[in-house]
């Protein structure tokens, strides 16, 4: 009775341990309220430095734009001054052929995106212009100066290329309206790069804002040093027309960008991402978060960028990192909470039944380690034990056979026949079983093996070297050498046994990975359907009737699990039409 008292004393003092565990203590407390002072704490500095992020990103994406729009126009004046390059090479004169062979190698869809053509503008005097016309109607006949106007010189477009697309601009006389003339007169003047005030291409169809660019060349190839003598010295300039919109929708990617722009010239709007595609991409901000204008100084012309933050700024899921801050650290802490709850109440009770479960899984792995030892050894013996009464069939068959040969009738000896046919069959299903046994009985350490000089003697040994060949490279490989001697003994025995012709090609090829060996070996007999690779690796499955062929159905099997064994792997190649291809990979 003391006994049993004390023992319920034990095990109410275990309860009473339990009860006391499950209970939340102060310590508990402290790390939520710590947690939640953290969560809010978090809240406030990122949002801080989500303020900051911001006008820095903003900042960055609005220098990247303008960068982006003055290295696109570097890029366009170097095309130009390659242009006047090429003419002062040719003492500053070129025809049509000539410059659309020059045109045609600058590549212009693909090395300048954006640009519309570039072409020749060459300064023409009232006494050059009968010369000038008769010389270049030679090769195209219907050239010819418009609109007319009441400058005293002339500033014809001579050549631009791409022609077709430009067509409506060739002859056209730079001298007829305002922003052409005046800034080609300014390039002449300054011997600099200079582009045009807004205008609209005479070959733009939809009437969009755009301009020219300029870049002088002079007689001798060479900059005179003042602007008289550069007035004098002029031959003409080099000239790209530009459509705006199509410029910058080339230079200024929107889908890259979450900044909205807008450029203008003086009062006049020459681009505007809401009057694009970009509107769609990256919509207004009716309220934007930035706000900056730029003024640049573009080759003789004040752009002003005026750039915003779109609503793609304003919805950038960054943007929302303190809310969900905020919200996941609240969330964290009611769970955190919760945890301490459940984990005291179950914490005892889990390591028990761990506990439990260990003991199980420990007597469960014991036990199959005993069944497997106990499988092998039963296959062991039975594969040797049986030899002895089948050796003793066969030759009382042979006895039999001896006396009474002339005596049985023919369908007697056929049954001999049979009998000695299956004997032998068993003999060889109890041989590979045995063999079969012991693959993962002994432990067998790498040595250098020639590749070339096993295979040989193993298909020497089978007999049949004389009506199949086996080519091997002449590699040295570090591998277990009896391991290997049996995979391809078996894999060999295997193609000849079930080759369709009397002569056959086996092919044995070799490659070393970083890992391990990779080894083919392929055969041209009738191979083996992917539908049935499945089947080909079971103990005891053979394609063809037993009668047919005589096999135990374990050599493929064998070979599985010896390369498994050795933690390799034993595959056949798919999708062949004819002859099979064993696949081993066998590790270091």
């Amino acid at each position: 009775m003391t006994e049993v008292n004390q023992a319920d004393s034990i095990e109410a003092e275990q309860r009473s341990q339990l009860v006391r565990k499950g209970s939340l203590h102060w310590v508990h407390w402290l790390v939520v309220l710590l947690s939640i002072i953290l969560t809010v704490g978090a809240w406030y500095i990122a949002s801080e430095q989500v303020a900051q992020k911001n006008q820095e990103k903003f900042q960055r994406q609005v220098e990247q734009a303008i960068g982006l729009v003055e290295e696109r126009m570097h890029l366009y004046e170097n095309a130009l001054w390659g242009g006047v390059a090429f003419l002062d090479a040719n003492g500053g004169k070129t025809n049509y052929a000539q410059w659309q062979i020059y045109a045609n190698s600058l590549d212009l869809d693909k090395v300048y995106p954006g640009i519309n053509g570039i072409g020749v503008i060459y300064n023409i005097k009232p006494s050059q212009m009968e010369d000038y016309l008769a010389s270049e109607r030679k090769t195209r006949p219907n050239y010819a100066l418009h609109p007319k106007h009441q400058e005293k010189e002339y500033w014809p477009i001579t050549y631009i290329e791409p022609s077709e697309s430009n067509d409506k601009a060739i002859g056209l006389d730079m001298a007829f309206e305002s922003n052409r003339y005046t800034a080609i007169k300014k390039a002449r003047d300054t011997g600099g790069a200079q582009i045009t005030g807004p205008i609209v291409l005479v070959q733009d169809a939809k009437k969009t804002p755009g301009f020219l660019f300029y870049t002088p060349f002079y007689e001798g190839g060479k900059k005179p040093s003042t602007v008289d003598a550069r007035r004098a010295d002029i031959v003409g300039v080099t000239y790209a027309p530009f459509i705006m919109s199509k410029l910058m929708l080339g230079t200024l990617a929107s889908e890259n960008r979450q900044v909205r722009i807008a450029i203008s010239d003086n009062e006049t709007l020459l681009y505007a991402d809401d009057e694009q595609a970009a509107d769609v991409l990256n919509p207004r901000d009716d309220n934007p978060l930035f706000v900056k204008n730029v003024e640049i100084e573009m080759y003789g012309r004040t752009w002003l960028f005026n750039i915003e933050s779109g609503l793609s700024f304003r919805d950038d899921p960054s943007n929302d990192q303190p809310s969900w801050i905020l919200i996941g650290g609240l969330i964290i802490d009611s769970m955190l909470l919760g945890l301490f709850v459940f984990l005291t109440r179950v914490n005892r009770s889990a390591l028990a039944y761990a506990d439990k479960m260990t003991e199980a899984l420990r007597d469960e792995s014991q036990r199959l380690i005993k069944t497997n030892h106990d499988l092998e050894q039963f296959a062991y013996v039975a594969s040797h034990d049986l030899k002895a009464p089948l050796n003793s069939i066969n030759q009382v068959i042979s006895w039999i056979e001896e006396d009474c040969g002339d005596l049985l009738p023919e369908k007697s000896k056929e049954h001999i026949d049979m009998v000695k046919g299956r004997c032998l069959r068993m003999m060889t299903l109890l041989k590979d079983l045995l063999d079969y046994s012991k693959v993962v009985r002994f432990a067998y350490s790498s040595e250098p093996v020639s590749l070339r000089k096993i295979s040989n003697d193993v298909l020497v040994l089978h007999g049949k070297d004389q009506k199949f060949s086996c080519t091997a490279p002449d590699v040295m490989i570090n591998i277990p050498r009896i391991p290997l001697d049996i995979v391809l003994r078996n894999l060999i025995s295997n193609t000849i046994k079930h080759h369709d012709k009397e002569n056959g090609i086996i092919t044995i090829s070799y490659d070393e990975g970083e890992q391990g060996h990779f080894i083919r070996v392929e055969d041209d007999g009738p191979g083996i359907p992917d539908k049935m690779h499945g089947k080909a690796l079971e103990m005891f499955q053979t394609l063809q009737p037993r009668d047919k062929v005589e096999g135990s159905g374990m050599g493929l099997a064998m070979v599985k699990k010896i390369v498994e064994h050795h933690r390799g792997t034993f595959q056949l190649e798919k999708g062949r039409e004819r002859g099979t291809c064993y696949i081993i990979f066998w590790p270091f």
